[in-house]
């Protein structure tokens, strides 16, 4: 292994280099005790997944206190992107809410555990969506006690599983109602421009209690998020989750569900061991690669003597907002989002929160979507009559429940959108699963590369050979287009 050391001021930095035919992997502990430093949050591992990495030494936490985040932060830049927080350098950390160069909507995944920061994160990026436009639904399952500040700045909030259920209902519907608008007009992706249709996403906070093991409309729920991860993409639509930050199986059982949201925008704040276990499993994480340990506080570990003065009354800054953007170009670089909102906490809204949303009103959907966004939609603003709808959909989710277990046929809910009204999994034929990974696709995909998708959505395993045949038909009937030996692609 070799080194090269650069020292500016305080701050040493390490290069290392592994010999050819060698991958690089490290023990934070181990290099901590080799360097004699006691205090694991003054140093910053970084690697290529190969054969370098880069040490950070410095003489204190530099991510120990950051700057309040400003309007101009959250202003999207030509890349689709909004600056979040800062790296441990000091750097811009970014994230994109949109991708102008494929026209291509969102999905967001974003974990923390309890008093991690992941509300005041979620807070951040809603403000942004309303400084550039972008119509936002937001469903805070904590009874909207998490983003309490949002109700009013964006264009639909509900706090229930209910609501969250009729939500997600409406987006799909609005999905493939543009879907149906833009196939018509010969468009293939979707433009961001003014006069448009808006960027719209979808938000679910505290999205465990909808995916969890044991709720009541995990099935649904997880069944609608995919619609969206699949459908919303080319069409605008938007879809994210902030989840508890546990196991992975957990977010509603689902494959094809965590392989979408792991290719969209994935933030990864304070976790539990088993998460970070996980997400190398998944792909989420290269293998190898380690995460310096996000703890409660940056105060350092010590041993201390029953002897020596006693110091616990002094407090060590906390760890809220600290987080690795594993979907980003540095994925093993630690960052800190930007504070939002007062640091100490409020008898009721913040007033810093409310600055940054504006008096404006937030960005409304598009009127040729109202129909399809239903009854639910047209009544968001009605506590009231949004509550009997929602009283209604529990009632028929009891009756559907009930009716199954007897054998007889349910009966169709008259609130509105129910899960009789929702699109349903259904078999489905190879031809059309091959032709719907080939028409999500944006580059040429290889046999084996529409195997691995199509076995990953949801539907029965197949063989390669299978694949092969269903890809010479589909090319045969012109639906299919053989780009070049060996690679295949959407007729469109």
């Amino acid at each position: 292994m070799s080194a090269v050391i650069a020292s500016p001021g305080d701050v040493v930095e390490l290069t290392l280099e592994v010999p050819p035919g060698k991958v690089i992997s490290y023990d934070l502990a181990a290099l901590c005790s080799a360097l004699n430093i006691n205090d694991s949050t003054r140093v910053a591992v970084e690697t290529d997944g190969l054969r370098r990495a880069m040490v950070t030494i410095y003489p204190s936490n530099p991510l120990a206190q950051v700057r309040a985040v400003t309007r101009e932060d959250l202003v999207m830049d030509r890349h689709g992107r909004i600056v979040t927080g800062v790296y441990h350098n000091g750097r811009p950390a970014k994230k994109r809410l949109f991708d102008p160069s494929t026209g291509s909507a969102q999905r967001f995944l974003l974990f923390g555990t309890t008093g991690a920061g992941k509300s005041k994160s979620l807070q951040l990026e809603l403000i942004a969506e309303k400084l550039n436009g972008i119509v936002s639904w937001v469903a805070d399952l904590k009874f909207g006690q998490s983003v309490p500040e949002a109700e009013g700045n964006v264009d639909w909030f509900v706090r229930t599983p209910e609501g969250a259920i009729l939500m997600l209902m409406a987006a799909v519907a609005i999905a493939q109602e543009r879907m149906r608008r833009y196939s018509a007009a010969g468009r293939t992706s979707f433009l961001l421009t003014p006069g448009g249709d808006p960027l719209f996403h979808v938000r679910i906070e505290e999205a465990n209690r909808l995916l969890e093991r044991g709720a009541p409309y995990r099935d649904l729920a997880t069944y609608l998020i995919r619609e969206l991860g699949r459908t919303g993409r080319s069409v605008g639509v938007g879809i994210g989750l902030s989840a508890q930050a546990s196991h992975l199986e957990e977010m509603g059982g689902s494959d094809t569900l965590r392989a979408m949201l792991k290719e969209g925008e994935v933030t990864l704040l304070r976790w539990s061991s088993k998460m970070m276990q996980q997400l190398v499993a998944d792909g989420l994480l290269p293998a190898g690669e380690q995460l310096m340990n996000i703890g409660k506080s940056l105060k350092p570990r010590a041993l201390r003597s029953q002897f020596d003065p006693d110091d616990d009354d002094e407090d060590a800054p906390g760890t809220q907002g600290m987080a690795y953007l594993l979907s980003g170009p540095r994925p093993t670089a630690l960052m800190r989002h930007l504070r939002v909102g007062s640091i100490a906490p409020l008898p009721g809204l913040d007033p810093e929160i409310l600055a940054l949303y504006g008096d404006d009103e937030p960005r409304r959907l598009e009127e040729v979507s109202h129909k399809a966004a239903g009854d639910a939609y047209a009544l968001r603003d009605d506590p009231a009559a949004f509550e009997r709808l929602c009283e209604a959909f529990r009632d028929e989710q009891t009756q559907q429940v009930r009716v199954t277990a007897g054998g007889h046929a349910s009966s169709r809910s008259p609130a509105g959108p129910g899960p009789d009204d929702a699109p349903r999994p259904k078999k489905v034929l190879l031809d059309d699963r091959v032709r719907a990974v080939l028409a999500d696709a944006e580059v040429p995909m290889t046999a084996e590369d529409v195997l691995a998708a199509v076995n990953d959505d949801g539907g029965k395993p197949v063989s390669l050979g299978s694949v092969r045949t269903a890809l010479g038909g589909l090319v045969k009937g012109a639906a299919a287009t053989r780009v070049e030996h060996g690679l295949y692609a959407s007729a469109r």
